[in-house]
């Protein structure tokens, strides 16, 4: 609470007929939606002609029935919604991000964050590039871009580049006559493969997006595996796959990614009742209901509920017309939008021993104001109950968190948390549970839990340190 902020949403159709693609992509977007809340954009690629609509705000926003006429019908097309990982709230940040080069376009969207982004990005301009974004995304483009003046595809310049651009990415582009996915080989994002009734080949960041446009799922990508579907069908190249070892974002069960997607085979739902599960064996306790925070942290209340005996109940009513919590800008402005947001149902809360449960604890301002809530509520008891561990290390791979300074579980013991939150009790899940949540361990990145990263610290870890140098440049 104070959530993780989400990173991004990755959508992209390929159809051997001209189709109306856009508003396939539209629907698609919208099922993404919490993944991403800044900005919106599709691009419409008929035979190497490309056309695109993109702004700031919600899907619901950014898209109308006339621009969406506008871009016409194609035989690829691809869409993202983004939260800013690496630069800010621009217009120009926002994806897709169309490149133009003597070989042809090509359209790209991202979904992760570069480790090495700024290392790269430093040589690229002592080498006379010239960035007109401040995301790591356009660090991605150049370096296929440039792979591609010396290779005979698309494919093999996403591959070489694959070679030299490190951390998590889960990539969707089109070319003129192609379209490519392709995920990193750590597979620290999710990317999964569909396809629809009529032929249509579908790549999204979820299983969710494709039950959106009615492709069913075929599966996910292997980490460090390229797609490429265009006139002949779809291949794939797997010949990165397996050189390094899976470290999968568990917070994409945990919080993440929608309750109906599967991811890597395992239903976030499932995992999500399992969290809940364990956390009812870790921290038993004497109380009347169990309730979740909406919505992330419900799944694991019923998971609990159901462990423990303990009645579930429904504890909150949650205003749906507005947006998450996190939009809001600072942390007062924060702590308002989550009175506007969530409503305690008093005669559900009055004189019982309540369990609490949701998905994390960052800073501790949201959950302190949600927790006094309940008291007001008349609560006797709050047994708070966290379905991930104490996040106590900053994220390099798509999750906004990049100054361990601001994380409360680094400058309180779990006793110091507990008196600081106001609650009876307060118990985490354990790393080793969490490893478990989809029935074994698969291999999953738990860095910010003190798990150790599977890759090179960056150099420069700000959200904003493209928009430092230009700062910076500036004053020169």
């Amino acid at each position: 609470m104070g959530h993780l902020h989400e990173e991004c949403g990755v959508f992209g159709v390929y159809s051997r007929e001209a189709d109306d693609l856009a508003m396939m992509t539209y629907y698609a977007l919208y099922a993404l939606q919490h993944r991403g809340q800044e900005s919106a954009g599709i691009v419409v690629n008929d035979d190497g002609v490309f056309t695109y609509a993109k702004g700031e705000g919600l899907v619901s926003e950014v898209f109308h029935p006339k621009n969406l006429r506008s871009l016409g019908k194609g035989n690829i097309a691809v869409g993202h919604v983004r939260y800013a990982t690496t630069g800010a709230k621009l217009q120009q940040n926002i994806q897709p991000l169309i490149v133009n080069h003597h070989k042809g376009r090509m359209a790209l969207c991202h979904n992760g964050n570069l480790s090495n982004s700024y290392e790269l990005r430093t040589e690229l301009e002592e080498n006379g590039a010239i960035f007109h974004t401040t995301t790591d995304s356009e660090v991605i483009s150049y370096i296929i871009v440039r792979e591609r003046l010396k290779q005979d595809s698309i494919e093999k310049a996403v591959s070489a580049a694959m070679d030299v651009i490190e951390g998590a990415y889960s990539l969707v582009i089109s070319s003129p006559q192609k379209l490519i996915a392709a995920r990193d080989p750590h597979g620290f994002r999710p990317l999964c493969y569909g396809e629809t009734d009529d032929g249509k080949i579908v790549f999204a960041s979820e299983s969710c997006a494709l039950d959106a446009v009615g492709a069913k799922l075929v599966r996910d990508l292997l980490p460090g595996e390229i797609a490429v579907a265009d006139s002949s069908g779809i291949r794939f190249d797997t010949s990165k796959c397996g050189k390094k070892e899976k470290r999968f974002c568990v917070f994409e069960y945990i919080y993440f990614a929608r309750p109906d997607s599967v991811i890597d085979g395992a239903s976030v739902s499932r995992c999500r009742r399992n969290a809940g599960r364990f956390l009812a064996m870790q921290h038993p306790v004497k109380a009347d209901i169990v309730i979740g925070v909406p919505d992330s942290g419900l799944e694991a209340a019923i998971g609990y509920s159901q462990e423990s005996g303990i009645p579930y109940a429904i504890g909150f009513t949650k205003n749906k017309y507005i947006a998450r919590t996190f939009i809001s800008p600072d942390m007062e402005q924060r702590s308002q939008g989550v009175g506007i947001k969530l409503n305690p149902i008093r005669d559900v809360i009055a004189g019982k021993r309540v369990v609490l449960i949701d998905d994390s604890i960052v800073r501790g301002t949201t959950c302190r104001h949600i927790v006094g809530l309940l008291w007001q509520a008349g609560a006797k008891e709050i047994h708070f109950r966290v379905s991930a561990p104490p996040f106590i290390g900053p994220c390099y791979y798509g999750t906004d968190i990049d100054n361990p300074d601001v994380l409360i579980a680094n400058r309180m013991s779990i006793g110091e948390i507990a008196r600081e939150i106001g609650v009876t009790t307060l118990g985490y899940l354990s790393i080793e549970n969490v490893r478990l949540l989809s029935g074994e361990d698969t291999g999953f990145c738990t860095a910010c839990f003190g798990g150790g990263y599977p890759t090179a610290v960056p150099s420069d870890t700000a959200k904003n340190r493209f928009e430092t140098r230009i700062s910076e440049k500036k004053q020169v």
